[in-house]
């Protein structure tokens, strides 16, 4: 081999650990930028604005699909729903990976077993979410309890004993504002809700909450670790997908709604159905996407909050 060749082999190595390098601490990286650099220091709350309104609108466009689905094509299948979700999000990761935009190793059984039990959490969750907002209305009881997830996640955040703690300032101004929209809300009365709700719903938020801080615990356990085996946030998230990809798979099996009942009663036929369901999929990838980055790379109370920002700032803007 020639020593131009040689040469070119070493510089492409020496970019790809720059880029395995960039992905286990960019977030790091740009929060300690943005925060140093006087600047655009101010930016950062406008960032954060901009990014929340971003992730409402999605949620709502979302939600609206969703509702289309659910009514006009008779689509309530919620295990189906997540599992493809997931199938599709696998899809876009490792394509990305391909592209070389994401850095990815293989699926490690290590640290898949710890992601296992965020895994199982979110999967649930989002079962249990999507059968509330599939068998609710828009004021539904599971709309309403989500402004308790920020403070389910504090709780949890303390009795995983995370490093650092969440801020006392931060858990007292989120406790005030969700603990007053819930009360605001529930004071104006909750329609149509089912006896199943007032279980599934503070069991769904509950397995949330503890599925956000135990990805952030995880976070925590890979920076004791030598950074040549050190595992990305894009590592970890995609652990994650893995495990819920066979998790669900094997809750569908089991369901009621089996795989051959969902394709026999769906209106595939209809290409404006599968323009629907493509939409509902990719949005809701994004979404999951920006709740684990968040989770990872700031807080699980940040993930929290921008999870349930729509429904925490709802009431207070109607009172305005």
């Amino acid at each position: 081999m020639s020593e131009g060749s040689l040469e070119i082999k070493d510089d492409w190595m020496r970019n790809f650990r720059c880029i395995g390098r960039w992905s286990k601490g960019w977030c790091a990286s740009l929060t300690k930028c943005l925060l140093s650099n006087h600047v655009l220091k101010p930016l950062v709350s406008t960032l954060c604005l901009v990014v929340v309104v971003i992730y409402g609108l999605a949620d709502r466009l979302r939600n609206f699909v969703a509702g289309i689905l659910f009514a006009q094509y008779r689509y309530p299948y919620a295990v189906a729903l997540c599992f493809t979700q997931v199938l599709v999000s696998l899809l876009v990761l490792n394509l990305f990976h391909v592209l070389n935009l994401v850095p990815l190793k293989r699926y490690s059984r290590s640290l898949g077993e710890r992601v296992l039990v965020p895994a199982i959490c979110s999967s649930i969750y989002a079962v249990l979410a999507t059968w509330a907002k599939a068998s609710s209305t828009y004021d539904g009881l599971f709309t309403i309890s989500l402004p308790l997830l920020p403070i389910l996640t504090v709780g949890f955040s303390f009795c995983q004993k995370l490093v650092p703690p969440p801020a006392l300032h931060y858990f007292v101004l989120s406790t005030l504002l969700c603990g007053a929209s819930f009360t605001i809300q529930a004071s104006w009365g909750v329609a149509g809700v089912t006896p199943l709700e007032y279980i599934y719903i503070p069991l769904a938020l509950l397995l949330y909450s503890l599925s956000l801080t135990w990805l952030a615990k995880v976070l925590e356990t890979e920076r004791h670790i030598p950074p040549d085996s050190q595992a990305s946030v894009f590592d970890i998230y995609y652990a994650q997908l893995v495990n819920q990809f066979w998790v669900l798979g094997l809750l569908w099996l089991l369901h009621p709604h089996s795989p051959w009942h969902v394709l026999s009663k769906s209106s595939w036929h209809s290409l404006l159905f599968h323009g629907y369901l493509l939409a509902v999929q990719l949005l809701g990838m994004v979404l999951n996407f920006l709740d684990g980055v968040t989770a990872l790379c700031l807080s699980p109370l940040a993930a929290a909050l921008l999870h349930s920002a729509r429904q925490v700032v709802r009431p207070y803007l109607q009172l305005l």
